[in-house]
């Protein structure tokens, strides 16, 4: 026997942790392609058939909701409830699930049950909610499959609410789990918990200043630091980092200070305690603790022993209850800054009378301090905030009903159009924020009105190009924008660089007319438009195909579209018709996958549809770059059979632009940017490219473009799930 066989391990070292040396170590600079296919179906253990959207709708509701009723008051000795209620801990849970969201790019939210993974199950601010995720177990055990834990955590912050006397607004299931973390997720460029906030801003005085497209102020933090900007309390600079913060996230003043004063009229936050005794998070955690962090060696079965946050205390005289009681501490008594008994900065009222102390969350018998935090006393001290709350406190019933919309609004945000709820507590009330679009006409003659556009004059370019730009902002994120609607031809889309305001009044005036003869909606006639294109340019390629139409689509009015919110799906470069805005410090090609990503494209079919819109010529402004073929209007392989071509050199001309040069007469025979050589230089890339250059590939690639073309198109047609 070797005498060193024994300490040999039978895998490689690191190789299965994230000690491991992926490409990107070795070669950080190489583009990776992993955000494209982060939710790979064979990741799912409930298999590729499983429809939750169909399962459901099978559910008992009632009886979900009886469940968490009375999970609320039934306290456990392993992690005892505050008074005797887990609704404050709930309600954190579900915040926390939902505040994630951001509008620049909808990424982020409750939409996933990604709270239950890296890095947000381990953030600081999220701190004890693997125990509130476990106290929901023997409710998700029980009904399964039909139950999301991206449904549940929410529903538990609903029925926390409802169970402490609020009147909520409504809830929707239908929010589908994923299985894997969303690592690919930018939360920000720092590598350690809570740094000055200084390092996301140019000028941290200056809020609006913040990186985008990032909403919270710190690495693992929701919203803002509890004890003001970088832990130093100042009201007023906290105001307005709320501000910019909850705007990010899609609120407005209204709906902020409801929120906040709403979220703070029941719980209490817990820093009672060293917080040095506590253990890791819980992805730091040893085994044993079986996915448990911030183990507390001092909880002793004692609610009021509980460390989070650091500050500690509760709000309100009664916690457990939604009542007014939030707003007659603040502004009726006056506030002095202390430190929790686990140092960490909040505020105390000077002379409270006691029977105003809410009693402690364990021993009944003994009153408590109330607190608020820098963000409170910011309701009180910036001037607009304080108005809103002077309106709250005026009507109880009005702070009650804006609470529960912007309740509904926070954890709905991400979960689309109302024509996506299900269960018997939707709303049927339409939203702005929900981006309505009225229902659309089916019953034209489809194949007279493609005759008629076919007739027009239309070229194949802008045909596409124009129902491209139509459906390219739709965002898998938040599934926001795409082609239903037809807001293309409103403010604020009509007038974005990226759609050529020129071209697209040309082509709009006359796809218009056929829309209103035929009495179909122009939504569809410009999705229609770019189909026929698609079809001519096949078959100018020698391939005959009939690209799938659904009819349906209805046009928005301008009274149906939050125009300052749409605002954020202007695209700022757009890889597949080789466009940008402007020079940015990440590489064109980044912002390519950012998009497509985005859209729910795989990295085979965002490299199909760049070849296929290129030698279409349905480059932004008809720049030849990437154009890599003699016969432009026809959807040929040329692209990748020019890419590919070894008689060519690549040489840089400039800032992304290359010359594409045949190596024996010198000549410039194409030029490119850096979105279109790199698939050739990229490996995998190069590897999709490489089928498509095939001489077999010709009508693969035609049926492969239509494929990934319709999905796009469709891509916002809900209705047809």
């Amino acid at each position: 026997m070797d005498g060193n066989s024994a300490g040999k391990c039978p895998v490689m070292h690191g190789g299965l942790t994230s000690a491991g040396s992926p490409v990107t170590h070795w070669w950080p600079k190489s583009l990776n392609l992993d955000i494209l296919h982060q939710h790979d179906t064979r990741s799912n253990p409930l298999g590729k058939d499983f429809d939750y959207r169909k399962e459901v709708r099978t559910l008992d509701f009632d009886a979900v909701k009886q469940d968490l009723h009375a999970l609320m008051i039934d306290s456990q000795e392993w992690w005892p409830a505050d008074w005797g209620h887990y609704g404050g801990l709930m309600i954190r849970l579900a915040w926390h699930a939902a505040g994630t969201y951001r509008l620049a790019d909808g990424r982020g939210g409750g939409g996933t049950g990604n709270i239950r993974f890296a890095p947000l199950n381990s953030w600081p601010d999220n701190g004890n909610l693997d125990k509130a995720r476990r106290l929901l177990w023997p409710v998700k055990k029980k009904y399964g499959s039909k139950l999301s834990w991206a449904d549940l955590i929410l529903l538990a912050g609903n029925v926390a609410y409802e169970s402490m006397g609020l009147k909520t607004y409504g809830f929707s299931f239908g929010r589908e789990d994923i299985w894997h973390p969303e690592k690919d997720i930018y939360w920000g460029a720092e590598t350690d918990w809570l740094p000055p906030s200084d390092s996301r801003y140019g000028d941290v005085e200056d809020p609006s200043t913040m990186e985008n497209p990032l909403a919270a102020v710190q690495m693992g933090l929701i919203y803002v630091n509890p004890e003001g900007v970088n832990g130093k309390p100042d009201p007023l600079k906290t105001a307005a980092q709320v501000r910019e913060t909850f705007a990010r996230m899609a609120m407005d003043d209204e709906e902020t200070a409801a929120l906040t004063c709403g979220g703070h009229t029941v719980g209490k936050a817990h820093g009672n305690g060293d917080a040095s005794t506590l253990g890791a998070e819980p992805e730091g955690a040893d085994l044993e603790t079986q996915g448990f962090g911030w183990m507390n060696p001092n909880l002793g079965g004692k609610a009021a022993n509980a460390i989070t946050s650091g500050l500690e205390g509760a709000w309100t005289t009664e916690p457990t209850k939604w009542d007014m009681g939030y707003f007659k501490l603040l502004f009726g008594y006056e506030w002095e800054l202390k430190r929790s008994p686990a140092g960490a900065w909040q505020w105390q009222p000077i002379d409270i009378r006691q029977e105003d102390m809410p009693v402690d969350a364990t021993d009944p018998s003994v009153r408590r301090m109330p607190i608020m935090t820098d963000a409170d006393m910011a309701m009180k001290m910036d001037p607009r905030y304080r108005a809103i709350c002077e309106r709250f406190m005026a009507d109880p019933e009005y702070f009650s009903d804006t609470f529960a919309r912007a309740w509904f609004k926070l954890t709905h945000r991400d979960l689309g159009p109302r024509a996506r709820y299900i269960g018997p507590e939707a709303p049927t009330e339409d939203l702005i924020w929900q981006d309505p679009v009225p229902a659309g006409s089916s019953s034209y003659d489809v194949n007279a009105v493609k005759a008629k556009i076919a007739a027009s004059g239309l070229s194949v370019s802008d045909m596409v190009a124009t129902a491209w730009d139509s459906a390219r902002t739709f965002r898998g994120s938040d599934l926001r924008g795409g082609a239903n609607g037809a807001r293309i031809r409103l403010a604020p889309q009509k007038d974005w660089d990226g759609n050529e305001p020129a071209r697209l009044t040309r082509v709009l005036s006359v796809l218009e007319p056929i829309a209103k003869g035929a009495g179909a909606s122009l939504a569809d006639v410009i999705v229609l438009a770019g189909n026929v294109g698609v079809e001519q340019a096949a078959k100018a390629a020698g391939v005959s195909i009939d690209v799938p139409f659904s009819p349906g689509r209805g046009d928005a009015s301008a009274e149906q579209t939050d125009a300052a919110s749409f605002s954020v799906l202007e695209p700022l470069a757009d890889g597949f018709r080789n466009w940008l805005k402007k020079d940015y410090a990440v590489q064109p090609e980044e912002m390519l996958l950012d998009r497509a990503q985005l859209m729910g494209l795989t990295a085979p079919e965002m490299t199909c549809l760049v070849g296929g819109m290129r030698v279409m010529g349905a480059n932004h402004g008809g720049t030849k770059h990437g154009v890599f073929t003699d016969r432009e209007g026809a959807l040929t392989t040329d692209f990748f059979v020019n890419l590919t071509e070894m008689a060519y050199s690549w040489v840089p001309k400039g800032a992304n632009l290359y010359d594409i040069v045949e190596r024996k007469s010198g000549k410039t025979r194409f030029t490119a940017t850096r979105v279109d050589l790199v698939f050739g230089s990229n490996s995998i890339l190069r590897a999709y490219a490489e089928v498509y250059a095939q001489d077999d590939a010709k009508a693969k690639f035609v049926t492969d473009f239509v494929a990934a073309w319709t999905k796009i198109m469709n891509a916002d047609r809900f209705d047809l799930a």
